[in-house]
């Protein structure tokens, strides 16, 4: 499969945190709300696999749940910097359509809208059919999505000014439709005292799935599905369960 670019926010796991942190992103509350949809449909969960793991923000706090926990990401920076937050957490970097790890988990996540960032129906499909041969016969996955074309707000902007360490970062973006893709670009300042000032941007194109595409990605890859709204904004979740069927289908190591 081609790659897919990594922008340079996810090069710059210092920046990405302090800008996250400073908008108030609740890792905590997600994962534990992550963690209740696992139980509710395998209370006996005892292993997860958290696919875009990024800095390791949601594993910190997923590790208070699961006896066993595992992240896997793409971007080398991230993964070195969720090594330094959760030492101890096998960590792999690798991409969510084709990774093959040597175990299957009781629960695979995939949050923070990650998914967005896979191309087309195709890539969606192969990325379900990964997650389900990592899966354990009754396991769990949890996606957040990206927005759809049904609840997409072309042209929208945002801002935010985060302090941190002595530094100042601003982010400013802009996000429109392009065909079956929303395209945000975003531009990021950075004033450091002993630095200087920083500017650097990126470009994030992703997906604007639908949801019966998602559905029928989880469905092909042996799933029942259903989707969850979020109660406060937020693009929701879906969560699958592995059936019997699929289990039998993707019998064997997933290495």
């Amino acid at each position: 499969m081609g790659s897919i670019q990594i922008e340079e926010i996810y090069r710059r796991a210092d920046v990405y945190d302090a800008v996250y942190k400073g908008r108030g992103k609740d890792y905590a509350a997600e994962a534990r709300l992550v963690t209740e949809h696992i139980r509710r449909l395998k209370p006996e969960a005892r292993s997860l696999l958290d696919v875009a793991c990024g800095t390791g923000s949601h594993l910190v706090h997923l590790v208070d749940h699961f006896d066993t926990v595992t992240g896997l990401d793409r971007a080398a920076d991230m993964v070195e910097t969720a090594a330094r937050r959760v030492p101890g957490v096998a960590l792999h970097q690798g991409d969510m359509r084709d990774f093959r790890l040597p175990t299957r988990f009781d629960a695979v996540t995939c949050l923070f809208s990650s998914v967005g960032y896979l191309p087309d129906q195709q890539a969606l499909t192969a990325t379900l059919a990964t997650f389900a041969r990592h899966t354990t016969p009754g396991g769990v996955v949890v996606i957040e999505p990206w927005w759809s074309p049904a609840n997409f707000l072309d042209g929208h902007v945002s801002g935010a000014t985060v302090h941190e360490d002595g530094r100042t970062i601003a982010r400013v973006s802009r996000t429109v439709r392009e065909g079956g893709s929303s395209r945000m670009d975003v531009h990021y300042t950075v004033a450091d005292p002993k630095a200087g000032i920083a500017h650097f941007t990126d470009t994030h194109v992703m997906a604007l799935f639908t949801h019966a595409e998602y559905e029928r990605a989880f469905q092909q890859a042996g799933f029942s599905v259903s989707f969850v709204p979020y109660e406060h904004v937020g693009p929701g979740l879906f969560v699958g369960v592995l059936d019997g069927g699929a289990t039998g289908r993707a019998q064997g190591s997933p290495a």
